[in-house]
This record gives structure tokens, C-alpha cells and sequence, in this order.
């Protein structure tokens, strides 16, 4: 993480080939791919980050939790502003893959292996592969805590299953 603040920092100043050299090591030896434009705010777990991709127009609230293999890019459709928005305390799950201009609210959860591409209400969860809304659309579930802080990723699987974990 402290890699990408310099890589951003040194961005900001328009420095673009050093931190182009930069970017290109830290991917190396970190396997990890954080445009250095992506904006980033504090409390940032990044849990095994091996296989983290942010994209350029990335923006991510404070105290996220994201786990390995979790993408958070473009759908190659739009230029401009391209990736998604992450709000505060927001969880992803490991290999969490959310693309496009979209918006995950404060306190969202990212079920693990979700492919995301609709906006995602604060304190719901999405899930699956095209991601859908716990509770539906209309009038999707929510929770209280602060899943970037708690990590708790099943809470709700006994509301839509009877497999017992």
C-alpha cells in the first residue's frame, strides 16, 4: 500500500515514466496491478492481495477490506471515468470482480466470486455471478455492521439456505 501512495503521489506531480517503472516492479514482485491514479483512502486491509487489479478511475472509501484476487476494472465499453466507486467500510470478497462506472454504497458486501455490474445499495450485499441484490431489487436485505471491519461474509446465508456451515 505504501508503495501505491508514492506511485500516487508521484503521479499527481506528473512524473508518468518513473512511476510507470514503478508500477511495473511493484506488479512483479507484488503480483498486484493498482493503477497509480486510483484514488485509495485509509484503513485499507488488503488480505492476501495477491491478484488485486484496480483500475485507473478506481476510487475506494476508507476502512475497505479486499481480499485476494478481487478486480475492480472497466468494461472496456466507456472511456473516461470507468471504474467503480467504492464507498466506506465496503467488503469484497476473495475473487470479487466488479467493472464499470458503478457504485458500491457505504457498508456494501461483495459475496466472494461476485461479478458485479449494477450499483450496490449501502449496507446491502450482492451475490453471485451476474451479482444480484440479497432480499431483490426492490427492496434488498440489510445489515447493520460495518462488514470492512467485522469481515463476516455468511451472516445472511441462513436467511436464503438451509446449509448448515
Amino acid at each position: 500500500m505504501k508503495a501505491h501512495r508514492v506511485a500516487h503521489k508521484l503521479w499527481s506531480e506528473w512524473h508518468r515514466q518513473l512511476v510507470l517503472a514503478l508500477h511495473s516492479r511493484i506488479a512483479d514482485v507484488f503480483a498486484v496491478d493498482i493503477h497509480p491514479a486510483a484514488k485509495i483512502g485509509k484503513g485499507i486491509l488488503f488480505d492476501h492481495a495477491t491478484g488485486v487489479v484496480i483500475g485507473e478511475t478506481s476510487v475506494i472509501g476508507n476502512n475497505v477490506s479486499i481480499l485476494h484476487h478481487v478486480t475492480l476494472g472497466g468494461t472496456g465499453k466507456a472511456c473516461g471515468d470507468r471504474h467503480p466507486k467504492i464507498g466506506d467500510g465496503v467488503l469484497t470478497g476473495a475473487g470479487a470482480t466488479i467493472l464499470g462506472n458503478v457504485k458500491i454504497g457505504e457498508g456494501a458486501k461483495i459475496f466472494v466470486g461476485s461479478v458485479v455490474l449494477i450499483d450496490v445499495p449501502a449496507r446491502t450485499t450482492a451475490v453471485g455471478n451476474l451479482a444480484k441484490l440479497v432480499g431483490g431489487k426492490e427492496t434488498p436485505a440489510n445489515h447493520e455492521e460495518c462488514p470492512g471491519e467485522s469481515m463476516d461474509h455468511t451472516y445472511f446465508i441462513s436467511k436464503w439456505s438451509d446449509y448448515i456451515i
